[in-house]
C-alpha cells in the first residue's frame, strides 16, 4: 500500500504504507509540504497501523514535519503504531515532541 492523504477538521492524515524509507520519506515530505501551504493545515496525523519498518529517513520526515508545523503554530502527531515502531520511536526521543493519537 502506498501512503494516502486526507483532510479532517484541518488536521492532514498521512496513511502510511508498510515500509518509510528514504525514497517514501521524501515523497511524504514533499506532499505534506504541499499540503500544509495550500491547505491551512492545523496538524498532521501520521497513521502508523500499516507499518513495520522505518529507517532513520523517516526520524528525519517526521522530525522536519515537526518544525514546520510548530513554527506554524500546529502539532504532529502518531497513531496506529506497532510494536516494531514504537521501540523505534522510543529509542530515537520522538515521543518527547510528538504525541500518540488514536484514529477514529
Amino acid at each position: 500500500m502506498q501512503e494516502s492523504y486526507e483532510i479532517r477538521d484541518g488536521v492532514l492524515i498521512v496513511r502510511l504504507g508498510s515500509e518509510l524509507d528514504d525514497h517514501c520519506a521524501t515523497q511524504i515530505r514533499f506532499k505534506t509540504d504541499e499540503w500544509i501551504q495550500e491547505e491551512g493545515i492545523q496538524g498532521i496525523l501520521f497513521d502508523f497501523s500499516e507499518t513495520v519498518f522505518m529507517d532513520s529517513s523517516g526520524i528525519g520526515m517526521l522530525i522536519g514535519r515537526y518544525k514546520k508545523m510548530k513554527a506554524r503554530g500546529g502539532f504532529v502527531g502518531v497513531a496506529g503504531v506497532g510494536r516494531n515502531i514504537n521501540r523505534i520511536m522510543e529509542i530515537s526521543g520522538l515521543y518527547k515532541i510528538i504525541e500518540i493519537f488514536e484514529i477514529q
